[in-house]
């Protein structure tokens, strides 16, 4: 199965903020036991290629990806450190370009549909619309009914109660930051066994809503 098939069986791919070599590895296994094995490992942290390095290097079942890029260095950087694909928050030519010179996914951040069309033309796999939450699902339907053939990843607000909104609008995914991994808290037990059932959650609710 290809990385860009993995990310769209999936449905669901965490936003993780703040990780470091120490703390990713069981957050990864804590997401993994819940059935959300794509991972986007976002690069503004000090220390991020390293984060992703370790998680790219302990797991085999695990998609391991950089988020937050803004440019095809960093990019690079990423792909180098083990990244499978990119996340951008916003579409730069010279990035897609990187992603697809090594051959690992793209998936640039674009809101209107010239934008969306744009950023598809310029070789992107998928295109996270970001911020999907200022209009909402109904918002993911009109842009998908021109534009059925570009896959769309709704990123923003994404939560548990509306994530199946998305995919019954058109979404082949969503991207899921705090509401899912909040770096921010201790790592505890306790905590790791909330994200492993706070991803069940999420990868039930695309099952249903794709059912």
């Amino acid at each position: 199965m290809s990385h860009i098939e993995i990310i769209k069986e999936t449905g669901v791919a965490a936003v993780i903020r703040g990780a470091t070599k120490e703390n990713i590895v069981p957050i990864a296994e804590a997401l993994s036991a819940g059935g959300v094995k794509v991972l986007e490992i976002t690069v503004e942290t000090p220390g991020a290629c390293g984060a992703i390095e370790t998680a790219s290097q302990q797991f085999d079942d695990v998609l391991v990806g950089a988020g937050t890029v803004l440019d095809a260095e960093t990019a690079r950087t990423a792909i180098m450190a083990g990244a499978k694909f990119i996340f951008s928050p916003t579409t730069n030519p010279k990035t897609i370009q990187m992603a697809k010179r090594y051959g690992v996914v793209s998936i640039p951040g674009a809101l209107t549909p010239t934008e969306i069309l744009t950023a598809y033309e310029c070789g992107a796999d998928m295109i996270k619309v970001f911020p999907a939450n200022v209009f909402g699902p109904s918002y993911i339907k009109d842009v998908h009914g021109p534009l059925p053939q570009i896959p769309i990843i709704s990123t923003g607000g994404i939560s548990v109660e509306n994530a199946g909104d998305y995919i019954k609008a058109g979404a082949v995914g969503v991207g899921v930051g705090s509401s899912l991994v909040n770096t921010k808290k201790e790592l505890t037990a306790a905590y790791l066994e909330d994200i492993t059932k706070t991803a069940a959650q999420f990868i039930n609710a695309v099952k249903d809503a794709r059912s």
